[in-house]
Formats: C-alpha cells, sequence, structure tokens
C-alpha cells in the first residue's frame, strides 16, 4: 500500500549551469510529495501521518523553507534537489517516490532509481 503526505515550502535559488530568465535569484512555493510504502501494521496503519509529518520536516523543512538552495547545492535544478531529499528521508523511511513541484504545472518524480 502506498500513503502519501504533502508539504509546501518557499525557497529562493538561481542556476548557475542555466542561460536564461533563471539564471538570475528568484523563489518559489515548492509543493514536495513523499510517498512511503509498506504493508498495513496492527495500529491498521502503514504509517503515521504524525510520524511522517516530523521525519520531513526535520530532515527537510527546516534545512530549506525561507533560505536560498544555493547554499546547499551548486546549480539547485529540481531534479537534484528530489534527489537530495530522497537520500535525507531513505533511512528514516520505506520511500516509494518523492515528487516535487517547482511551479503550479512543473514537477519532477524521484523513485531512487
Amino acid at each position: 500500500m502506498l500513503v502519501s503526505k504533502e508539504f509546501t515550502f518557499d525557497a529562493a535559488h538561481f542556476l548557475t549551469k542555466y542561460h536564461g530568465k533563471c539564471e538570475n535569484l528568484h523563489g518559489h512555493t515548492y509543493r514536495l510529495r513523499v510517498t512511503v510504502e509498506g504493508e498495513i501494521g496492527e495500529e491498521g496503519m502503514v504509517v503515521d501521518f504524525l510520524e511522517l509529518k516530523k521525519i520531513v520536516k526535520e530532515k527537510v523543512l527546516d534545512k530549506f523553507d525561507h533560505h536560498n538552495l544555493n547554499d546547499f547545492f551548486e546549480n539547485p535544478t529540481a531534479e537534484l534537489v528530489a534527489k537530495f531529499i530522497w537520500d535525507e528521508l531513505k533511512s528514516a523511511l520505506n520511500l516509494y517516490e518523492v515528487i516535487l513541484w517547482e511551479t503550479e504545472n512543473s514537477f519532477v518524480t524521484y523513485r531512487g532509481r
């Protein structure tokens, strides 16, 4: 069974290896969906939503929200940020996928491959 929770965070960035508007400092309200996979346990849940929220807040949101992503990445593309998020969460959660929206209509999906 798959269980997902969505989050948002605001962050700035500029792309250092891109030539166009996005090479200038700008910000986004990112939307993040974290999906875990597992079997229903004794409590009737795959994962407690409160525990999922706590882990994502601790490992991702507290780092990125209202920060410049260039402080963490040389070239903070949505692809690289999504992979980083996966790597931060994989030891604490049985991840299925991470989806990161940079804008309302533009997003990346990462499944750890």
